[in-house]
């Protein structure tokens, strides 16, 4: 056993309390990963119900994959190696398990289109200081709990015992726009799909693509949302 003098423990928190490492020069949440049973399932998942939309995946992979990107976040979605090994799908909606969470421009819309596509949730609402959040939970086809909510009705107020309080802000520019190549339209048409969950508006752009490297030049349509 190491014996620990009054001395060094006085000098151990005042190095912890006054000099604590700087965090990492982090800029913004990038994406969610999630590994799925069936790859195709959770792809329809993401796009039709949520809003999501494929984009580019680096072919380099080894692995089957998807990535999706709308509201200035990307999922990026993994077939599982043994699908049949996976932990069972969770039956019960648990608000306090793991979830990401998105808002909403409008909760009756939200239970509405639920409703409709079949997907069974579970509803909350808090209440703090006369403002009441709005939550919805479900699941996805792998069991992993989304939430879709009206939490910016909350406002972020820093602890002003947190070291970082100062430099602590909600980010308001708008997410990077996502070049989406348009449907061929020699193609058929594709099954009509319902429409995904209302989320942060977002407006659609099309912009000319040019290939360097094979001198292509074709149209395509960024997504991307607008400054508030």
């Amino acid at each position: 056993m190491v014996n620990t003098t009054a001395t060094e423990v006085g000098a151990m928190n005042n190095n912890s309390s006054n000099k604590l490492p700087l965090p990492l020069p982090l800029v913004s949440l990038n994406h969610v990963s999630l590994v799925c049973r069936s790859l195709e399932s959770s792809l329809a998942f993401y796009r039709n119900v949520l809003g999501f939309v494929p984009i580019r995946r680096p072919g380099s992979f080894g692995f089957d994959g998807a990535w999706l990107f709308n509201f200035g976040i990307g999922v990026h979605l993994l077939q599982a190696e043994d699908p049949a090994n996976m932990p069972a799908k969770k039956a019960e909606i648990n608000p306090k398990d793991n979830h990401i969470s998105f808002t909403c421009e409008s909760m009756e819309t939200v239970q509405r289109r639920l409703k409709e596509m079949g997907i069974r949730y579970v509803q909350r609402r808090v209440e703090e200081g006369g403002i009441y959040v709005d939550q919805l939970f479900f699941h996805d086809p792998d069991g992993f709990m989304i939430e879709v909510c009206t939490c910016d009705n909350l406002p972020v107020i820093p602890l002003l015992d947190a070291p970082q309080h100062a430099v602590c802000k909600r980010a308001l520019a708008a997410p990077p726009a996502v070049a989406v190549p348009q449907p061929d339209p020699s193609s058929p048409a594709p099954a009509p799909v319902p429409s995904p969950l209302p989320q942060q508006q977002h407006c659609v752009a099309e912009v000319v693509v040019v290939d360097v490297a094979n001198g292509n030049m074709s149209a395509m349509t960024a997504m991307a949302c607008p400054e508030a």
